[in-house]
């Protein structure tokens, strides 16, 4: 494991698949007001951002039911909160999140050098794609895969190969930028080459503990 600014990359990268929640945008302000919106609607307990931050990055799905356990509710009301948790997260999406500093400036320089970048989260497509025009982001990525686009998720690495797939390009030229045990784990079984940001979600856990070629403090050290 390195820690470094500059983390050594091999030399012949051409493309990057880079994370979306936790890594180009602070989204946990929109997924705190979507829940304690669906918690209210079902009469139930909020939740802390604390508790968020540790627990978004693996898709929807367990967000949702990890989020009924924390607060006590009977897990049958998955199907209720799902739905609420869609309507809600469609008219949130973007409203209360943030571009990490040095995004942009990364994403561009990563283009003006030639790569191909592809945006891959577990975050639905539909929702991801959203987030990424509100933001002006979408423009830097010639593919954008949401949780919801493969069989399986980060950290399998399926999405990762299915990716290089749809780049062209070889999972060993194809760095994965991300924030999380998840991007890492993936990253390594698919042969990428991985570098996480250091200010990231994570689950709660030091990203210096993650096994990745380097953590970095802004895309833009890249």
């Amino acid at each position: 494991m390195l820690s470094l600014s500059r983390p050594t990359l091999p030399a012949n990268l051409c493309a990057a698949i880079v994370d979306l929640d936790g890594t180009l945008v602070d989204t946990i302000g929109d997924f705190v007001v979507v829940l304690d919106r669906v918690l209210a609607e079902l009469g139930l307990p909020r939740i802390t951002r604390a508790f968020v931050e540790h627990t978004v990055g693996k898709g929807s799905e367990h967000l949702i039911r990890s989020t009924l356990a924390e607060v006590g509710a009977d897990a049958a009301l998955y199907d209720d909160a799902w739905a609420r948790y869609q309507r809600h997260y469609r008219a949130v999406n973007g409203e209360h999140s943030d571009v990490y500093p040095g995004v942009v400036e990364g994403l561009a320089a990563l283009t003006a050098r030639g790569w191909k970048l592809a945006c891959l989260t577990n975050k639905p497509g539909a929702f991801a794609q959203a987030l990424l025009r509100k933001k002006e982001l979408d423009g830097f990525f010639g593919a954008v895969f949401g949780g919801d686009a493969f069989e399986r998720r980060k950290p399998d690495p399926l999405p990762l190969l299915k990716t290089c797939e749809a780049l062209g390009t070889l999972p060993a030229r194809t760095l994965m930028i991300g924030d999380s045990s998840n991007d890492a784990r993936a990253a390594r079984a698919a042969g990428c080459p991985v570098v996480l940001v250091s200010y990231g979600y994570n689950h709660g856990e030091p990203v210096a503990a993650v096994d990745a070629d380097g953590v970095i403090d802004r895309l833009d050290q890249l």
